[in-house]
């Protein structure tokens, strides 16, 4: 027998419950794991520009949520979400401009804005970013995006996504108000970016969006001050991911409106007047 239309919606009620589960299970062991990692980091002697170990908090989320609902995570990991398929280049592209767009910013403001030397070899940062930005992002954009996409639109999944990634980032707290506020800016900005880019992935999203959050962290690394709580930079980084984010989602929203307007439109059904 064929299944109906509310076959589905039986369904999609079955495993309500499940998902809510598993988003609370997965928020309290990121939130949680980030820590007790991040504790554990000077023990290991792991300079925190190489990789920070907090960035695998999310990964454990998701791995315990595995061991619970096995076939739920397997197909929030696996399985595309409706819509278009992923930018994935052009989303790898956006982060260097938005890096770019904050040096020229701070430059044209300070005068002073060049190039910091790491202090471990390039390459080794580099695989090391890319290595813990995966170790984040199959939690927020693999794990939790799908999740949410499943009730909400891409955009409203999106900022949800990056307002939980940017508290996760708890230290920023500690910071000025207006760093933390421009942090949270630019995390919700950056979620929003990535999340028009995968909508309806037709491959893996955790390179795409590993390697965009890669790049943004060895950009602020090798060219911003951010992280030594100075301000200016942070609300640029933020400003910049802000208009990223804009551009993405006019762009995006167009394409919507454009693909509605094209589609065929429905014929009501001719009622039978003969009784």
């Amino acid at each position: 027998m064929a299944a109906g239309p509310s076959d589905g919606i039986v369904d999609a009620m079955r495993r309500n419950p499940v998902d809510i589960r598993a988003m609370a299970l997965f928020l309290t062991v990121a939130f949680l794991a980030a820590g007790a990692l991040g504790a554990l980091q000077p023990a290991t002697r792991i300079p925190g520009e190489v990789i920070q170990l907090t960035q695998f908090g999310p990964a454990v989320g998701v791995g315990l949520a595995a061991l619970l609902w096995p076939g739920r995570v397997r197909e929030l990991l696996a399985d595309p979400v409706p819509g278009r398929s992923g930018r994935g280049v052009l989303l790898l592209v956006t982060a260097p401009l938005i890096i770019a767009l904050s040096v020229i910013a701070y430059a044209a403001l300070t005068g002073d804005a060049h190039p910091t030397r790491p202090g471990a070899p390039l390459v080794l940062i580099a695989v090391a970013q890319l290595i813990g930005a995966c170790g984040e992002e199959i939690g927020w954009r693999c794990f939790l995006q799908p999740l949410l996409r499943t009730r909400f639109g891409p955009l409203a999944a999106s900022v949800t996504v990056g307002m939980a990634w940017g508290v996760w980032h708890v230290q920023v707290f500690a910071r000025h108000p207006v760093y933390a506020g421009a942090f949270i800016m630019a995390a919700v900005s950056m979620s929003v970016v990535m999340g028009w880019a995968l909508e309806g992935a037709r491959a893996s999203r955790l390179l795409p969006a590993g390697g965009f959050h890669a790049l943004i962290n060895l950009g602020m690394l090798l060219f911003m001050d951010e992280e030594s709580g100075a301000v200016l930079p942070m609300v640029l980084f933020g400003a910049s991911c802000l208009a990223a984010a804009g551009l993405w989602t006019w762009r995006s929203m167009g394409r919507l409106r454009s693909a509605g307007a094209s589609a065929p439109a429905k014929i009501p059904p001719v009622m039978d007047d003969v009784r």
